[in-house]
């Protein structure tokens, strides 16, 4: 087997298309088959959805796959996790405000927060405190966080659509790749029934002393290889059914019953030419304006570039305000309550020279009562008035010397933009170099197909005259099965070039914006 050109897709890709590539050609000689190998069996991470009723077509497999695979959904998770991140990014430029409280016991000797005396008493003391702080400049670097992302949640956004292109992609190779090896196993019936006929001819002839015994023998092996060419066929089937029920997210016990609505496909050499219809610069122009993958790129980079505004922004100073309201309370403290008693009376003597004696009782005089002084425990809420303190406060920080990790971070974030753009570019050259692939690999499948239409008419024509020759004895077996091995790898490389032309005529129609249909 020649090698071929292999299809430069997204990594995703490879692999399916590299089956459709193949799967042809393992059908195409039955002394070269060999078993399929089996898969390795795959574990969904999800329950399987329930499969519609009624046969599949390729735009009902696209929609179907794109609303259940798991790797669609888990990419737009990650998108809403950047929605979220976006949010809390916003929010950094809020206020912050905290309501703190705190209760201690202590026991033996403890020291009293507030009269600073040490004492032998078991105390319980509590804090209350309600503090806040604004952000008033940080160098831009909060807006500069909001804004890069923004454009990580946008390109998030478009990796979402790089993800369904990729997974459409997919679907598209599977469902050719399954209607390929429908159409070998028709191919291999119908070789396989002409082959059946020339046994049981060979037969007849052999009982009439018409042909040797060695004729009969190489029918009978021709035979024999022809079924396990059909076995190789349908194992190809069963395996192409198996990874689009995959790719459907689709329960692989219904692979038996999956069917499809095979599309009456045109002869590739009666499409326009390759190089009018399918002109790979027209094609790049127009999916570079459409591809995700290139936005997704080009936010990255708008993206880094934020991130060195954020990293030069700790150039700048810092500067906050904050506030707050405190108080606090002891079981040990008291509170004395002084209480006045009763006015005393106290007479007051004048002299008075008409009284014997020369004194007098005037009137009394009230004296000011004496105060009692009671000792009462604190009132847990008095502390509201007596230990309530307030306080504001501006703090401004202004960047010196902190080891050079604001130098670097500019640094880092400088090389961090030269790779955004070096991705970016390399993501535009990929996507040129995938279509100039496909392109070459469309214009080579059908020059290929015209090729083989031809060699698969002359060889038609070779195997009947040797049919007729081997039936009439002037032909050995031999020679006859040659004969009917190169018409059956010619018709195999014409159907495998057909299928692979429609997939590489389909991934640039995609790229060119056009709905992938049948």
């Amino acid at each position: 087997m020649k090698p071929r050109n292999t299809l430069i897709l997204p990594r995703s890709l490879r692999a399916v298309a590299g089956g459709l590539a193949l799967s042809g050609l393992a059908a195409g000689n039955a002394a070269a088959q060999t078993p399929a190998p089996t898969p390795a069996p795959t574990v969904l991470g999800a329950p399987a959805a329930a499969a519609p009723t009624g046969p599949w077509t390729l735009p009902t497999a696209v929609d179907y796959a794109l609303a259940h695979n798991l790797t669609v959904r888990a990419s737009d998770l990650n998108a809403q996790q950047q929605l979220a991140s976006v949010r809390l990014n916003r929010a950094a430029l809020l206020p912050t405000l905290g309501l703190n409280g705190s209760q201690s016991f202590s026991f033996g000797t403890n020291k009293d927060p507030f009269t600073n005396q040490f004492q032998a008493v078991n105390v319980r003391g509590n804090n209350f405190s309600l503090q806040g702080q604004a952000t008033l400049f940080s160098g831009f670097q909060l807006r500069n966080t909001i804004k890069q992302g923004v454009l990580e949640a946008e390109a998030t956004r478009f990796d979402v659509e790089k993800a369904r292109n990729d997974l459409s992609l997919n679907v598209a190779s599977s469902f050719l790749q399954l209607l390929l090896a429908q159409e070998l196993i028709r191919a291999s019936e119908a070789r396989l029934s002409t082959t059946r006929a020339q046994v049981s001819r060979s037969e007849k002839l052999l009982k009439a002393g018409a042909v040797a015994e060695g004729n009969v023998l190489d029918s009978r092996a021709q035979l024999a290889g022809e079924e396990r060419t059909l076995v190789t066929a349908q194992n190809q089937l069963a395996l192409a059914q198996l990874s689009l029920v995959q790719l459907l997210n689709l329960d692989p016990a219904t692979a038996s019953q999956f069917a499809l609505v095979a599309p009456t496909l045109p002869d590739p050499a009666t499409l326009a030419p390759a190089a009018d219809a399918m002109n790979p610069n027209a094609t790049f122009e127009i999916a570079r304006q459409r591809q995700p993958e290139i936005k997704a790129a080009d936010l990255r980079v708008n993206s880094a570039q934020r991130g060195l505004d954020i990293a030069r922004g700790g150039y700048y100073p810092r500067l906050t305000v904050a506030g707050g309201v405190q108080t606090g309370f002891s079981s040990v403290r008291t509170q004395a309550v002084r209480t006045l008693g009763e006015p005393i009376a106290v007479p007051v003597l004048q002299v008075n020279p008409a009284v014997p004696g020369g004194y007098s009782a005037s009137p009394y005089v009230l004296l000011s009562p004496q105060a009692t002084v009671t000792t009462l425990p604190y009132k847990f809420l008095d502390q509201l008035a007596d230990n309530r303190g307030e306080f504001v406060q501006l703090s401004l920080n202004v960047p010196i010397l902190n080891g050079l990790q604001t130098r670097v971070g500019v640094q880092r974030a400088q090389i961090s933009v030269q790779q955004a753009s070096l991705r970016a570019e390399q993501v535009q050259l990929q996507l040129r170099q995938t279509i100039q692939q496909s392109y070459a690999d469309a214009l080579a499948a059908q020059r290929r197909y015209a090729a083989s239409s031809r060699q698969v008419e002359a060889l038609t024509l070779a195997f009947r005259n040797a049919e007729i020759r081997f039936n009439n004895g002037l032909l050995n077996g031999t020679d006859f099965n040659i004969a009917r091995n190169n018409l059956t790898a010619a018709e195999s490389d014409m159907i495998q070039a057909k299928y692979e032309f429609f997939f590489r005529y389909k991934v640039l129609d995609f790229y060119q914006g056009k709905p992938l249909t049948l």
